[in-house]
C-alpha cells in the first residue's frame, strides 16, 4: 500500500484503554464499563461521561505517512444548535505526542443539570486526518479525545498497518515473559477524567503514564468517582498490575454520603478489589486541595454573585461536626482506613492527595473555577504522580 490511502480492517489495530468492545453496524465502539455495569449507570449525565473516551487509544504499528480516521464522535452539550468545540487527537510514539489533529463531534448528547434529557441527537460522521509522518516502521499510539464518546468507523493508511509489536502489549494482553509495561489501572472524578486539561495527553493520568512508561485504563468518570459497586466490579475483573483509587471530591460536589456511611462504602470497594487482585499493589489517593470544601461541608454549588464558572461551598464547618463530609474529613478517614487494612495487606498504600497539589501549590496556579485544575495543574500532577508512585513501579 503506497501513495493512496487504504482502508485498514480495525482487526488490525490494538484498542486500549477500554474494559469491553462493542461491534456495530458501522464499526467499532469502545467503552469504559461493560454492558452489563452499564446497564446499572443510574444517572443521564453518568450514562455520558462514562461513554467518553478518557485514556482509549488505538495501538498499532506502521511507516505510513499519512492516516485518516473516520468516527462518529458524541459530545455532552446544552442544546440542538451551539457550535461544538473540534475534539483534539493525537498521536504519540516512545511516549512523545508527534502529530495531532482536530475533528468535530458531529453527534450531540443535550444534557445540562437544570434539563436532565439525555437526549441524543445523531449527526454525520468526521474524518480525523494526519499527514506528514516518518514513514519509518513505528509504533504509535493515537489517543481519542477525553470530552466524546467515540465510534470507530474506519481506519485508512498509505502503508500497511499491524497489529503492536508483543514488548508493547496493552492492558488485556496476556503478559509476556519480559518486556510488557506495567499496567496501571485507575479510577477517579472530572479531574482524573480530565476536565479542563487542553488534550487527552495533557490529562494528568496519561501526563504520568506516557513519562513512566505505564499502560493505563482510566476508568475516571467525570462526576460520578462515588465508590458505585458496579465500578469495583468492574476493576475487580480487569488486568493490572497497579490499582490507584482518587476518592472523595465527588461525593462532597453531590452532598451524597455522611461519615457513617462513607467508611464502610471504603472498605466494601477495597473489598471487592481484593476478591480480583488478592496481591496487586493498590493505592488511595485522598483529595487535592479545594479551598471551598477544604473544611466545609459540600455540596459545590456556583457562586451567584459571578457570572464565570466559580464554586463555593453549600454546606459549612458546622455540618462537618454533624457528620457532612469535607475533603480535610475526607483524608482523615481515608488515611485511617488504609493505616487499619495495611497491617494485614502489605500491597495496600495511601498517597495523600495535598502531596499531588496542595494549598502552596493553588497560590502559585490557581484553580480557574475554583474546583477543576487547568492544563497547568494537570501536568504538575501528572509529572508529581509519575515520580512518587509509577516510576518506582515501573
Amino acid at each position: 500500500m503506497s501513495g493512496a490511502l487504504g482502508d485498514v480492517p480495525l482487526d488490525s489495530v490494538e484498542v486500549r484503554g477500554a474494559v469491553e468492545l462493542e461491534r456495530t453496524e458501522r464499526g467499532l465502539r469502545p467503552h469504559r464499563l461493560p454492558a452489563w455495569a452499564r446497564a446499572q449507570v443510574p444517572s443521564a449525565f453518568a450514562v455520558q461521561t462514562t461513554a467518553e473516551s478518557a485514556g482509549v487509544r488505538l495501538a498499532f504499528r506502521t511507516a505510513a505517512r499519512t492516516l485518516a480516521l473516520v468516527v462518529h464522535a458524541r459530545r455532552m452539550v446544552p442544546d440542538d444548535t451551539g457550535e461544538i468545540p473540534p475534539g483534539s487527537y493525537e498521536l504519540t510514539a516512545g511516549g512523545r505526542v508527534v502529530a495531532t489533529a482536530t475533528g468535530a463531534a458531529g453527534s450531540r448528547y443535550v444534557f445540562t443539570f437544570e434539563n436532565p434529557e439525555g437526549r441524543i441527537v445523531e449527526g454525520p460522521p468526521t474524518t480525523v486526518r494526519f499527514s506528514g509522518l516518518a514513514g519509518a516502521d513505528t509504533e504509535y499510539e493515537l489517543w481519542l479525545p477525553y470530552t466524546d464518546a467515540v465510534e470507530l468507523v474506519a481506519l485508512r493508511a498509505d502503508a500497511a498497518v499491524l497489529p503492536p509489536s508483543a514488548a508493547a502489549a496493552g492492558p488485556s494482553a496476556t503478559p509476556p515473559a519480559g518486556g510488557r509495561p506495567l499496567r496501571w489501572l485507575h479510577h477517579g472524578s472530572s479531574i482524573s477524567h480530565g476536565y479542563r486539561a487542553d488534550t487527552t495527553t495533557g490529562t494528568w493520568p496519561v501526563v504520568a503514564a506516557l513519562a513512566a512508561g505505564v499502560e493505563l485504563t482510566n476508568l475516571a468518570f467525570s462526576g460520578n468517582a462515588v465508590l458505585d459497586p458496579f465500578t469495583a466490579r468492574t476493576m475487580r475483573e480487569t488486568p493490572a498490575d497497579l490499582i490507584t483509587l482518587k476518592i472523595g471530591i465527588n461525593l462532597v460536589n453531590g452532598d451524597l454520603m455522611r461519615m457513617r456511611t462513607f467508611r464502610p462504602a471504603v472498605d466494601g470497594f477495597l473489598d471487592t478489589l481484593r476478591e480480583g487482585h488478592p496481591t496487586t499493589p493498590i493505592v488511595v489517593i485522598s483529595p487535592i486541595w479545594c479551598e471551598p470544601v477544604e473544611d466545609a461541608a459540600g455540596p459545590t454549588v456556583q457562586d451567584p454573585s459571578r457570572a464565570d464558572e466559580w464554586s463555593i461551598a453549600g454546606g459549612t464547618t458546622e455540618h462537618v461536626a454533624e457528620g457532612k463530609l469535607s475533603l480535610r474529613s475526607i483524608r482523615a478517614a481515608l488515611a485511617e482506613i488504609v493505616a487499619r487494612r495495611s497491617a494485614t495487606d502489605p500491597n495496600l498504600a495511601y498517597l495523600d492527595g495535598l502531596e499531588l497539589y496542595g494549598g502552596a501549590d493553588a497560590s502559585a496556579m490557581p484553580l480557574p473555577d475554583n474546583l477543576h485544575p487547568g492544563a497547568d495543574v494537570h501536568r504538575l500532577i501528572g509529572d508529581r504522580f509519575a515520580t512518587r508512585i509509577l516510576t518506582p513501579l515501573a
